[in-house]
């Protein structure tokens, strides 16, 4: 969650400090979030990966990845 944290600040210049505070509201949420894909991905060894939850944005990751190799960047580090 930290990632879409990070893009309105720098995309919507919201204040960092709110979108903190957001993040900080939803911590039970995402950790539920985070003990159900633990519990998941335990479940894999058995039951493959149909046990896997669809309740999440891989997409962001894999995009995440790709945009590493780029050699043009989105956003000057």
């Amino acid at each position: 969650m930290s990632g879409p944290a990070t893009a309105v600040v720098r995309l919507l210049s919201l204040d960092p400090f709110e979108a903190t505070g957001v993040l900080a509201r939803l911590a039970p949420e995402l950790d539920a979030v985070a003990a159900a894909a633990a519990a998941a991905a335990l479940r894999v060894r058995e039951e493959g990966i149909d046990a896997l939850p669809a309740s999440s944005a891989p997409l962001l990751d894999v995009m995440a990845e790709q945009h590493a190799a780029w050699a043009v960047r989105l956003f000057a580090t």
